[in-house]
């Protein structure tokens, strides 16, 4: 897979890095000369360009990117690269960091915003789900904003304890896809019996976060 990531400070580099150990073929591209670091991720192809300026995504070959990722500490930056990486040059998947949490609703599909990753949103979330039982912590929305990952751990008290997991409907058309118990994570089977203090965790619309925890953990009359 080709990747491009436009932003090369701390977390653009970061990034690279991971793809790379996972054997993608990975391009950095940073405007500011002084941040062009290239003996950091030296198996990475770096240009110097400007990422809104179309000569340099035409010099970058973005149209041949599977993945974009718009890694810069500019929203604007951040926003305007994805909807040419979109629009102009047919990238398949394109990912866009969020700076600032007030500027989250405009990274969606006008922009040309596949995967928004919200670093407050996601930070916050993480903390929500360390110290949270029976209430639905969502943790990254994908899909254009169709699909959300939620996590949910059962309390003593959820009337899904000791059923199987392969009779329980999602609501929304929802899917149960991993369950964490004592530290480890499973697929879930038919066959699974949940348990109290499982950690659920949910691909589902946005709209159906409400009916799964009415379903798995209602509140006590």
């Amino acid at each position: 897979m080709r990747v491009a990531i436009v932003g090369a400070g701390n977390v653009g580099r970061s990034i690279a890095r991971e793809l790379i150990a996972h054997g993608h073929e990975t391009l950095l591209i940073e405007r500011d000369p002084h941040a062009i670091k290239s003996d950091t991720v030296p198996q990475a192809e770096w240009l110097l360009a400007d990422g809104c300026e179309m000569e340099s995504l035409v010099e970058a070959d973005l149209a041949g990117c599977d993945v974009s990722v718009a890694a810069t500490g500019d929203d604007k930056v951040n926003l305007v690269h994805a909807l040419l990486a979109k629009t102009e040059f047919g990238v398949p998947r394109t990912v866009a960091r969020v700076n600032h949490p007030g500027n989250e609703w405009l990274f969606d599909e006008q922009w040309g915003v596949d995967v928004a990753v919200s670093t407050p949103r996601i930070m916050s979330a993480l903390v929500e789900e360390a110290v949270s039982v029976g209430a639905a912590v969502r943790l990254m929305t994908f899909r254009r904003g169709t699909t959300t990952l939620v996590e949910l751990t059962l309390p003593p008290t959820s009337p899904v304890v000791g059923r199987r997991a392969g009779d329980l409907t999602v609501p929304g058309g929802g899917v149960l896809v991993a369950v964490v118990r004592d530290d480890h994570a499973r697929a879930p089977e038919a066959e699974t019996v949940l348990a109290s203090g499982d950690e659920l965790f949910f691909l589902i619309e946005p709209g159906s976060v409400g009916d799964l925890t009415a379903l798995f953990a209602p509140s006590p009359l």
